[in-house]
């Protein structure tokens, strides 16, 4: 376990280093360091206003930096590229995004394509292939001539993913990808993210409140608290009772699952203490 990133080496497809991040100049986030490496998944967990989402969208040039650098996989700052060379390389599923009113999922799907095209759709050849791979595997290709604003919060949630994928990045940004879904679909979009990094090499960087989500889903955990990096390493190395239960004020209990081997948690309000008959 690491309390911080000690150097970015060039295995890592988007690196933020001693990045710090604020709000009308109030700092929220203080030296982070995070990387994210081909075909492995980091999950980005901490409480509510530990800075989870601003570092993640500082990474996606989203969110100004005060200082430190975000870079790419050939070691230049990300601030060198054009903007739609960049989304070439970078896309992230934000927490919320404005629901357009009339278009159907397949042309906000097509959205996605957005940095290949010229002034006409057809600059872009290979986007009818993408678009309809990516509403494949999000599983909504029956709704594509649906509109949009006609969809469940649970449906919407997955057209927008659809669209990233579409977007055909090596790096994926997902800020609480699984909002708004039932418990189906949080694992198969869990399921996705893994796929994505197994069998196509993507880099995926992913906000998530669920620590037992994160543990399966995660090769690297990042904990934030109050604004800092508090500890970098596998699940099991940062999933530890002291760490998440100082960081939480709630006692948790972390334990690993017999048949798995993953860490699973647990954590322990005053009525969960009483015995059971």
């Amino acid at each position: 376990m690491h309390e911080q990133l000690v150097s970015i080496t060039g295995e890592h497809s988007l690196s933020g280093v001693d990045l710090r991040l604020g709000y009308h100049g109030v700092t929220v986030v203080h030296g982070a360091a995070i990387g994210l490496r081909r075909g492995a998944v980091t999950a980005l967990v901490g409480p509510n206003g530990s800075g989870k989402s601003t570092l993640l969208r500082a990474l996606a040039r989203l969110h100004p930096i005060e200082a430190g650098t975000v870079h790419l996989a050939d070691g230049g700052p990300a601030t060198n590229l054009p903007a739609r060379e960049f989304a070439r390389r970078v896309t992230l599923l934000a927490q919320s995004r404005p629901v357009p009113s009339g278009v159907t999922v397949r042309d906000v799907v097509g959205y996605g394509r957005h940095p290949y095209r010229g002034r006409w759709r057809a600059d872009d050849p290979h986007g009818p292939v993408a678009i309809a791979r990516a509403m494949d595997v999000t599983g909504v290709t029956a709704m594509a001539d649906r509109p949009v604003d006609e969809l469940s919060g649970g449906e919407l949630q997955r057209v927008w993913l659809a669209t990233c994928l579409a977007q055909d990045t090596p790096v994926l940004l997902l800020d609480e990808p699984t909002t708004f879904l039932d418990l189906r679909y949080q694992v198969e979009i869990l399921d996705l993210v893994r796929d994505l990094a197994d069998d196509h090499g993507v880099a995926v960087g992913v906000v998530l409140h669920d620590l037992n989500q994160a543990a399966a889903v995660a090769d690297e955990v990042v904990l934030l608290h109050n604004g800092r990096v508090r500890a970098t390493g596998t699940p099991a190395e940062v999933f530890t009772e002291n760490a998440l239960t100082e960081t939480y004020g709630i006692r948790i209990e972390v334990s690993t699952d017999p048949l798995s081997g993953l860490v699973t948690t647990r954590p322990v309000g005053r009525h969960l203490t009483r015995t059971l008959i």
